[in-house]
């Protein structure tokens, strides 16, 4: 090693040392260990990183809320990550290693909060669009095949049980960032694929439409957890909510490689988040089913 270089290593390794020294030395003499409860909602803190205090969704547009979105619906995205059928990395790595039975307690927690909505920001469209994109939420569009969005989520637009999420309280780019992404095919359910077909049906413009007028409108008061089925035939087959919502699914999509599912607690990347992997493993069975958005606009996960 030249002599510069060694130079160089000896002066960063001393600069390290007194850094840590005089870490230490501020600490008190008798500090006891941090007691972090080894609690799910604590090992949750993770995902509150990207989707905001309590999944309430982070402020840039694309990383959405998660808190009360019907836990079919939290379960089967969480597969769809997992499993290929979405594409955003850091939810990937995330997920990959966890169990069907972890993510179904991930899903259920979070589907479990209650929490207030914000009032919807302000979004810049004319009136021509908001009143096409209200037809498209409310009353669909005959002449293109299109049912209304409150056929599938929801007279109120906020989703139906057991795995249909509301359509309010999200922002314009995350919606537009979704539709785009199931047109592209970088986002995918399980076969059929109701919104893969719906997007094909979609008029040009009719994306920015109807993700401008559904984030204009506010979240109601009452009304706004996710609603009971209403019991009628969807006019689409959707294949997250055809036979149970929360059944795993059993294949992988066609090309998709699927990773086995190790017993009891698996490991997350520690650097992505050692706070979700439990301290001690739970009592989960292996499972080699399969399961697992891409959008277009960055960021635009979940």
């Amino acid at each position: 090693m030249p002599r510069l270089a060694r130079l160089s290593a000896a002066r960063v390794a001393g600069v390290s040392g007194l850094l840590v020294a005089s870490v230490l030395a501020c600490l008190p003499a008798n500090a006891a260990p941090a007691n972090i409860p080894d609690t799910l909602a604590q090992r949750l803190q993770a995902c509150t990183v990207c989707h905001g205090k309590d999944g309430q969704a982070a402020p840039d547009g694309y990383r959405p809320r998660i808190a009360g979105k019907p836990a079919g619906y939290l379960y089967h995205q969480l597969l769809n990550f997992r499993d290929g059928r979405r594409h955003y990395g850091p939810m990937v790595a995330m997920v990959e290693p966890l169990s069907n039975a972890y993510l179904r307690e991930i899903a259920d927690h979070f589907a479990a909060l209650d929490l207030p909505y914000p009032a919807p920001a302000p979004v810049q469209a004319d009136a021509a669009q908001l009143q096409r994109g209200r037809q498209l939420a409310l009353q669909g569009d005959a002449s293109r095949k299109l049912p209304a969005c409150t056929v599938c989520h929801g007279q109120a637009l906020t989703g139906t049980l057991p795995a249909t999420p509301g359509l309010l309280g999200l922002p314009r780019d995350y919606l537009m960032a979704q539709l785009g992404a199931w047109h592209t095919g970088q986002r995918r359910a399980i076969t059929p694929d109701c919104m893969a077909d719906v997007v094909t049906r979609l008029a040009p413009g009719d994306v920015g439409a109807v993700s401008a007028w559904l984030a204009s409108q506010p979240v109601p008061a009452v009304h706004h957890k996710p609603q009971p089925p209403s019991g009628e035939t969807p006019p689409l087959r959707c294949g997250s909510v055809v036979v149970d919502a929360l059944a795993v699914p059993p294949t992988a999509p066609p090309g998709v490689a699927r990773a086995a599912t190790p017993a009891g607690a698996p490991a997350v990347p520690p650097a992505l988040a050692p706070a979700l992997v439990p301290a001690r493993a739970p009592t989960i069975a292996p499972t080699t089913a399969p399961a697992g958005s891409a959008a277009t606009a960055p960021g635009a996960a979940r």
